[in-house]
């Protein structure tokens, strides 16, 4: 008996006490592995992507020298504008659709607004309409209006009236009003503020909701999961009833009841500094950090796949974790033109990145959701699972 009791003991102290040993066989997401990529010489005006936007059969790249279009059919840039073709600005650093009427709406770094329909281009900014600055991040298309984040607020233009309504200190709860992203879903507006967090903005009720960090805390998130993780946010998607959030200092979700934050020390995330994010659903977000692309594939159990780029040789890698285990490395061919993630968009089975040195389009062929029972891809397994 003192035998087996000694040998129960060092067992489970290998093993870690009262932790559960990485499963032989873990259910594993789906990973891209195809991926084709576009740079000036595929002829994309600019290798800084701003913005891109997925358009059913077309795909929209903002850039910092011009706005191009990609057929997905053919798999190629088919068109170019810039300010030589009546592209108002030559920054493009949001992108958002109108379905209803198919004008292509374009937020202008330093430009202020512009509709691109039946092949001409609309322009708003200071000198000749409301908006409230011109340095624009991000827009948004909400039922008959159009959202603008500013460096100095949030605008909102009525395509009806032609009215603008400007959204600042003075009118909604930011305490700065540097706005990085807009948002529209399910009714409600969502702004990134710099320096505010998350607002929220109700429209059937012109109520507004603010998500700040509560322990109030600059330089770190003192408690963990107690709300959003640092007021310095840069997207905010909602989905599925779920709130995606990503930050300078991690990022993280909101389900109605609970938070949950994310960081590169307990998760697959490749950095907390994110620029920018794209949600598939409640389960699953896009973030676009300065070292790679970090993707929750599966929320419920912390899955993650990373995607980056050896500078060196060219190759792509992706890897597999839950939580900070390391459940499968996949090397690839080509994925990313660079690990510098600045937009990303998500449509269908597909996934689209925009990078400081080009655009890359991962092709979802065989794409499932969640995690599930699949042989490995592995090329070289470390971490638990062996």
């Amino acid at each position: 008996m003192k035998q087996k009791s000694i040998a129960a003991f060092l067992l489970t102290a290998a093993l870690g006490f009262g932790q559960t040993p990485p499963a032989a066989n873990p259910k594993l997401p789906f990973v891209y592995t195809k991926w084709k990529q576009f740079t000036k010489a595929d002829g994309l005006p600019n290798e800084h992507v701003f913005a891109v936007k997925s358009d059913g059969p077309r795909l929209w790249v903002g850039t910092e020298g011009g706005l191009a279009l990609i057929d997905k059919k053919s798999g190629k840039v088919t068109k170019v504008w810039t300010e030589a073709d009546g592209l108002p600005w030559r920054a493009i650093s949001g992108i958002d659709i109108n379905h209803k009427t198919g004008e292509v709406w374009l937020a202008l770094f330093g430009g202020g607004l512009a509709r691109f329909s039946g092949g001409r281009f609309d322009h708003w900014h200071q000198m000749n309409s409301g908006i409230v600055n011109d340095v624009a991040y991000g827009v948004a298309v909400e039922n008959d209006n159009i959202w603008v984040a500013t460096t100095a607020g949030a605008s909102r233009l009525n395509t009806v009236s032609g009215e603008w309504t400007i959204y600042t200190e003075k009118n909604a709860p930011m305490e700065e009003i540097w706005n990085y992203g807009v948002d529209y879903r399910d009714g409600k507006i969502h702004l990134a503020v710099w320096g505010s967090g998350v607002l929220e903005f109700d429209v059937a009720s012109s109520r507004w909701k603010d998500y700040l960090d509560p322990d109030g805390e600059m330089e770190i998130d003192l408690y963990r999961d107690d709300g959003i993780v640092h007021v310095i946010t840069t997207g905010a998607k909602y989905i599925d009833k779920a709130l995606w959030v990503s930050s300078y200092f991690g990022v993280c979700r909101y389900d109605g009841r609970n938070w949950r934050a994310y960081y590169n020390m307990d998760s697959g995330l490749p950095s907390d500094f994110n620029n920018n994010l794209a949600a598939r659903s409640g389960n699953e977000a896009w973030f676009a950090t300065d070292k790679g692309v970090g993707a929750i594939m599966d929320a419920a159990s912390n899955t993650w796949v990373t995607y980056t780029r050896d500078p060196k040789s060219n190759a792509g890698k992706a890897v597999v974790s839950r939580d900070k285990t390391v459940l499968e490395t996949i090397e690839m061919g080509l994925n990313l033109p660079n690990n510098f993630i600045v937009s990303m968009d998500v449509d269908g089975n597909d996934v689209f990145v925009g990078t400081s040195k080009g655009l890359a389009w991962g092709i979802g062929e065989g794409y499932y959701a969640g995690v599930k029972d699949r042989p490995k891809q592995v090329a070289e397994i470390r971490g638990g699972a062996k």
